[in-house]
């Protein structure tokens, strides 16, 4: 058989049910032999769109997403979408074209040592320079991008190699499982752990990539420990059901459960990615018992100074301490939860207009049932979102605050759509970052995939200017205007709709969320409701 066709029994071996990208003159022979594959091709409008597809794809099921794009521009395309999910922790194999190996030796049209390019934002970057390599190096990129901590891996294939005939086989799918916890290590954690005046859990996406959840709630109520989690483990100790839940931290002003950190002498942080949230911001007195419970050691950082690491699998880690350890009585963080709950809900009846940010997610979570999916965009509507969007569930807010891109709404709606058909899923974004990839909404209507994008609309940065008037008093260079969303959603032959009174946003959602296709709602926000909340933040008396 022809090279690419064993490229392409390599990726059904490892499993694989959507590429997402575009064709290019260097892949030719792959995208032929992809015509004889039960992979399906997800067409899209930009190799960037076609990564972040991937990345949200591959962070919502586990298994790697694989985006596919050509040489040159084709390649530089996928570098944030790539890098996006490397930072992020999610699976993801990205595949590009190149040149014939008779000319990467030499300047030459649109080669770039992609290979070399694309070392620094992932796991492994690979160049296939012979056929024979190709189940080793395909298995090896899964491998690697799938193990702990998942992340990206990237594969060059030269023209010229995927035309050459080949006989090999795929190799077998072995990955490799979670060693069990040290039993010393163990056993050190649940007597600190025992031993705490008040202990604190921060809980981390790696709950989430090992399915650890229900392990997580099992563990804090028997131990009776309060929990905070990152943005990207919302939903991991279900909010509005456990009494035990904190909420979302990583606010980069002081939030209610900073004080929670100020008062714990033990916090145990578990699955916790230290790339979302810097421990300097919940830790500067560098004075705390840190007990780290993590799938790999922990990072080297002044701020967060482990006394005692327990590496292994997650679930089998706070089953061991759990049973080791002594419950603690009473819950002296409870007010910290109750003033967030209050806060959720304080907004819920406000008919001002503009629309403010709080009464937005309060229509949009009683719209939704709880196993929807929402797919957050980068900008203030995400801090808004983290801190106050109940989840119940996780993977059912995705939210990227790791690499933190713009544009990764939309096509990361797509992909939540074609790994849970059966779920109602949200595209949540500012007008700016929805501009970024709006194109993929030709790829939605091609695919027959129904979905709403809430936009919204404040035209302007508006993360940035928030925080221009925090540090200066003005903003700078942020504003900007925008097209008629509700034509341009008409254009594509999707659904368009404007809110001009707070009393139309509820009942809007509902009729969006039961079309049958692709629904645009551009929402005014007031976000003059940022520096109140800056100023609230700044001024906040600790309620414990």
């Amino acid at each position: 058989m022809k090279a690419a066709q064993l490229f392409v029994r390599c990726l059904e071996n490892e499993g694989i049910e959507y590429i997402f990208g575009i064709p290019g003159e260097e892949n030719l022979d792959l995208m032929d032999a992809l015509q004889d594959s039960p992979i399906k091709f997800i067409t899209t409008r930009h190799e960037q769109g076609a990564a972040f597809m991937a990345d949200v794809y591959g962070r919502l099921t586990g298994r790697a997403g694989v985006c596919l794009a050509t040489l040159g521009p084709g390649a530089t395309n996928l570098i944030t979408g790539v890098a996006d999910a490397n930072m992020d922790h999610a699976p993801l194999v990205a595949v590009a074209g190149q040149a014939a190996t008779t000319r990467l030796h030499k300047e030459s049209h649109q080669v770039l040592d992609l290979e070399l390019m694309f070392h620094p934002i992932t796991k492994y970057s690979s160049r296939l320079l012979t056929p024979n390599v190709i189940p080793e190096v395909v298995r090896k990129a899964f491998k690697l991008a799938q193990t702990e901590k998942t992340g990206a891996a990237f594969i060059e294939f030269p023209e010229n190699i995927a035309k050459y005939e080949v006989d090999e086989n795929p190799l077998p799918v072995k990955n490799p499982s979670q060693p069990e916890p040290s039993a010393d290590r163990v056993d050190r954690a649940a007597e600190l752990i025992s031993n705490a005046r008040a202990p604190l859990i921060l809980a981390g996406n790696g709950v989430v990539r090992a399915k650890a959840w229900q392990q997580l709630t099992d563990f804090a109520e028997r131990l009776n420990i309060p929990v905070a989690n990152t943005f990207m483990a919302k939903g991991v100790v279900p909010f509005a059901k456990n009494p035990l839940a904190l909420g979302s931290v990583g606010l980069q002003a002081r939030d209610y459960v900073n004080c929670g950190f100020d008062t714990a002498d033990v916090i145990i942080c578990i699955g916790y990615d230290l790339v979302e949230y810097h421990p300097y911001l919940w830790h500067p007195t560098r004075d705390r018992i840190i007990v780290h419970v993590d799938s790999t050691p922990a990072e080297v950082d002044a701020y967060y100074p482990v006394a005692v690491g327990v590496v292994g699998d997650i679930k089998h880690s706070l089953v061991r301490i759990g049973e080791l350890a002594t419950p603690h009585q009473g819950h002296r963080m409870r007010p910290l939860r109750d003033a967030l709950v209050e806060e959720m809900s304080s907004h819920k009846n406000d008919d001002s207009f503009p629309v403010k940010p709080q009464k937005v997610i309060w229509d949009l979570r009683t719209a939704l049932d709880m196993e929807d999916i929402v797919i957050c965009d980068v900008g203030a509507h995400k801090m808004w979102m983290a801190r106050m969007f109940r989840c119940e569930y996780p993977n059912t807010c995705i939210i990227s605050n790791g690499f933190a891109s713009m544009g990764i709404a939309v096509p990361g709606a797509i992909a939540a759509k074609l790994a849970y058909p059966e779920r109602k899923v949200v595209a949540v974004t500012g007008d700016a970052g929805f501009l970024m990839n709006s194109q993929e909404i030709e790829t939605a209507m091609r695919l027959k995939l129904p979905m709403v994008i809430l936009i919204w609309n404040d035209n302007g940065y508006g993360l940035i200017k928030w925080k221009q008037l925090n540090q200066f008093g003005r903003p700078s260079n942020v504003d900007f205007t925008n097209p008629d969303f509700i034509k341009y959603a008409e254009s594509f032959g999707a659904k368009g709709y404007r809110i001009e009174r707070v009393a139309d946003l509820l009942p809007t959602l509902q009729r969006a969320l039961a079309d049958d296709t692709v629904s645009i709602i551009d929402c005014p926000v007031d976000y003059g409701e940022n520096l109140k909340l800056t100023a609230k933040l700044g001024e906040m008396v600790c309620p414990i």
